[in-house]
């Protein structure tokens, strides 16, 4: 049986090794989906572990910085401070933006955060962290910025000071990281502009600008001009303590909402990139199906081609089973040729995605058990045609 599939295939060898390869290709981008979704889960991870929290603290009502809008006052940190279990707070703001050096245009996550406390860039791989309280910044190596670059984020330039490396938001975005300071005031202010046209509106309200009340104007503008809003209070707890033991009490009495590390990965996982998981998914699907109906016309027309040589064999005295197993052997083959080849293209192509493709071993493995399934399915069509020859028609 195995040296008849064998000498079928080296008959026309050139055929089978190409259909192999093509199916390959197709085999490689079912892979590389799935890697697609699993680095986008490893980017949700990692944007949590690079963070260094336990708990998120946000605004009340709202699933975070990562997922929601989330605006507090940055004092609230202090009094966080002085719940039991808490051993340090650090204000933190995120927001994604397009991130200027030479004219051009990066898109990436912009991290405001305080030297030295949760929310800072984990590991750097050149350069040194932040310093200066102004207009430096720390850079994902995946911006293609370098040290000494000049960025220009909202009003301000900023200098590359340091380089760190797999620190990007859960739509793989690369993380800038920039003094908390300037981070409010590029998130939260308005542009000069906009200041001065709220400034002539609030100076032409007679209830704000009132003649017997002198400094009123002047307090309302300075308060219009400022702002104090961060996006969430990363929390780091002393030993002994569960994350939710501490949760518990600044839901109660802050009126804030905090989220463990469980249950921030909970809404980054299952909710912020669900319908991308829904489509993936879809896409497997819709490759499955096209990779079995490939390999079910290729197996179909090869054994269409040898219906005498079929023929001649039944009337030899080849049982059924045989000729059936030669079938399935090809198929099977022919899955085997396709996955090795779809393996190896996927992870060479895979570094060059703009974003991260994870290729793991078990997805590899049911994969690989997935095609033989599928070949083995696609099979049957042929082997009912094979099956239904009429030996007579060795000698007709």
């Amino acid at each position: 049986m195995i040296s008849l599939a064998g000498r079928d295939v080296l008959h026309s060898w050139a055929k089978f090794v190409f259909t192999g390869i093509g199916l390959g290709l197709l085999i490689g981008v079912t892979l590389t989906m799935a890697g697609v979704y699993r680095g986008m889960v490893d980017d949700a991870r990692a944007l949590l572990n690079n963070s260094g929290a336990e708990l998120w603290v946000v605004q009340k009502d709202t699933q975070g910085p990562y997922a929601e809008s989330s605006s507090l006052r940055d004092d609230v940190y202090r009094s966080i401070l002085g719940m039991p279990g808490v051993a340090r707070a650090a204000n933190v703001t995120y927001f994604t933006m397009q991130v200027r050096r030479d004219g051009n245009d990066v898109r990436a996550m912009v991290v405001g955060m305080v030297p030295g406390q949760p929310g800072e860039a984990g590991y750097l791989v050149a350069g040194r962290h932040l310093t200066r309280n102004h207009y430096e910044a720390v850079a994902d190596v995946k911006t293609g910025f370098r040290l000494g670059d000049q960025i220009r984020i909202r009003r301000h330039d900023y200098r590359v000071v340091g380089l760190t490396q797999r620190m990007v938001s859960s739509g793989g975005d690369p993380m800038v990281f920039i003094p908390l300071a300037d981070a409010q005031e590029a998130q939260f202010l308005k542009d000069n502009e906009a200041i001065l046209n709220d400034r002539a509106r609030t100076a032409a309200n007679p209830a704000l600008n009132r003649p017997a009340v002198p400094g009123l104007l002047e307090a309302v503008q300075a308060a219009q001009s400022s702002n104090h809003n961060v996006n969430a209070v990363l929390v780091q707890l002393q030993p002994g303590f569960h994350p939710e033991q501490v949760a518990e009490p600044i839901r109660r009495w802050k009126h804030l909402e905090a989220y463990t590390r469980e249950q921030m990965e909970e809404i980054l996982v299952a909710k912020l990139i669900a319908t991308s998981a829904k489509q993936i998914g879809m896409f497997l699907v819709i490759l499955a199906i096209v990779s079995a109906a490939i390999v079910a016309f290729i197996i179909y027309t090869m054994t269409l081609g040898k219906l005498r040589e079929i023929a001649v064999l039944k009337l030899i005295g080849t049982r059924n089973r045989t000729i059936a197993g030669m079938i399935l052997q090809q198929a099977l083959g022919l899955g085997l040729i396709g996955f090795i080849v779809g393996k190896t293209a996927a992870t060479v192509w895979a570094p060059f995605f703009p974003k991260y493709v994870l290729l793991e071993t078990g997805d590899a493995v049911r994969g690989l058990i997935a095609v033989m399934v599928i070949c083995a399915l696609a099979s049957t069509l042929a082997i009912r045609v094979a099956l239904r020859v009429d030996p007579g028609a060795a000698i007709g």
